[in-house]
């Protein structure tokens, strides 16, 4: 074998090297990629069903947060509506508000004792006393009455109605100011029970009557009584 042809022989070896190399090359890059396995792919499905079990879960507990959230805001908005029910009426109580609203007009008078009026000339007529004014505003209160007034003066928790001076004086002193008869008292309420308790055989109107006193009663769809002007 000459050197011409042992060349040609290495060249095709060469070649054919190259030529094998490239062909393994070429199929490893064309090669898909390789399958998960089974297991694999069963553990990636459970991860996915336990993410929505726990997605579900969360979104759930958003729900009921909400929900008593609304329950709390509700709540707090009841109980604010409840305490300004309380303090207005706390204000009307204390006498601090103008109330206006049905009611009834009682007066109470001496009769005329110059002999004009139904009772006999010198037949003695008892004063109206401190005492009559706080039977008739607490048996007011008793049937309801949300606001009392009497000769211009509001009556609160602290009024003192007490005889002025001596036992023989003829004035009353409501929240220390002076009031003589008549006394005119003005109270809201419901006015049927107002008129009701007092007018009722019997009662406080039918007392005063027999000891002489006058005594009128009468209904009001709406009476203005103004706020305590006090200290």
């Amino acid at each position: 074998m000459n050197k011409k042809t042992t060349g040609y022989i290495s060249i095709m070896l060469v070649a054919l090297v190259l030529g094998v190399m490239l062909a393994v090359q070429f199929r490893a890059v064309s090669r898909p990629p390789v399958e998960p396995s089974a297991a694999r792919s069963e553990g990636i499905v459970d991860e996915l069903r336990q993410t929505s079990r726990e997605i579900e879960g969360l979104n759930k507990e958003i729900s009921d947060l909400k929900g008593k959230l609304e329950k709390v805001n509700l709540s707090k908005s009841d109980t604010i509506n409840v305490l300004k029910s309380e303090l207005a009426k706390a204000r009307m109580i204390a006498g601090l508000t103008t109330v206006i609203g049905p009611g009834v007009e009682v007066v109470l008078d001496n009769p005329d004792r110059s002999g004009g009026g139904r009772l006999p000339p010198g037949v003695y007529v008892p004063n109206i006393s401190a005492e009559d004014l706080l039977k008739t505003v607490n048996k007011l209160w008793g049937a309801g009455a949300e606001a009392l007034f009497i000769n211009g003066q509001r009556i609160i928790a602290t009024t003192e109605i007490r005889l002025a001076g001596d036992f023989t004086g003829d004035f009353i002193n409501i929240n220390t100011q002076r009031v003589v008869p008549p006394y005119q008292i003005l109270a809201i309420g419901d006015p049927g029970s107002l008129a009701k308790i007092l007018e009722e055989q019997g009662g406080l109107a039918d007392y005063f009557r027999y000891r002489g006193i006058e005594v009128t009663v009468a209904k009001h769809d709406e009476l203005t009584i103004p706020a305590y002007t006090g200290d």
